[in-house]
């Protein structure tokens, strides 16, 4: 399993990092980011700390750990800034916090976190094509989450990924232990989403191959 946006107390999570990266190598996780809620007033706080645990359990070489960010509710105005800041302070993946349909994000987030070149876009609630275009032709992922709620939208998300060859990946958005998932139940949720088999496999490749370039 590779998961690519979760969260630790360090924003809204239950656990410490070690503990939720322990949860999720004993269900068989062989990839996890540390994603946490972040704007202007917590990147320096949060990302180097985040990378020192990162470094720590990599070091022990049984699970790939990826420290990061979620910008989350980031004015479309200064979404350029955030990412170009994250990215300062060490976060090797940045997910913009998309327009989930169960919260008041900004009308234009999608757009303009694309633009800024976001490595994930997640839960983007029910984007527009345009915006799904520009994923693809900027190699912007595009999340399907485990996440009640913010899972709603999954099938709008995945047809026109899949209409328009952009990139999707399924993430838990993991704010405690039971929400981690397994690659079997991972695979599921795609299907869910209108994905068939093949779908699935090729999307996980797919992000497989991004992460060997990126990291």
């Amino acid at each position: 399993m590779i998961d690519l946006h979760t969260h630790t107390i360090f924003s809204d999570g239950d656990l410490i990092p070690f503990e939720l990266v322990r949860r999720a190598e004993n269900i068989g996780y062989k990839c996890i980011a540390l994603t946490d809620h972040m704007d202007f007033s917590s990147f320096d706080h949060i990302i180097p700390n985040i990378v020192k645990a990162a470094k720590k359990i990599n070091d022990l070489g049984k699970i790939k750990v990826i420290p990061g960010c979620e910008l989350t509710h980031i004015p479309p105005p200064l979404m350029k800034e955030a990412v170009r800041e994250a990215r300062k302070m060490g976060a090797k993946i940045v997910v913009g916090h998309g327009e989930s349909p169960v919260e008041p994000v900004l009308s234009g987030t999608n757009r303009s976190a694309i633009e800024a070149g976001v490595d994930i876009l997640a839960h983007p609630g029910m984007i527009r094509e345009e915006d799904v275009k520009k994923a693809a032709k900027k190699g912007v992922i595009l999340e399907i989450t485990a996440r009640g709620g913010h899972n709603i939208t999954n099938g709008h998300v995945a047809k026109l990924a899949k209409k328009h060859g952009a990139m999707i990946t399924v993430n838990t958005d993991a704010h405690s232990p039971k929400d981690l998932i397994t690659f079997s139940f991972a695979k599921i949720v795609a299907m869910g989403a209108g994905l068939d088999e093949n779908d699935f496999f090729k999307a996980y490749n797919m992000v497989e191959k991004w992460l060997s370039t990126k990291l």
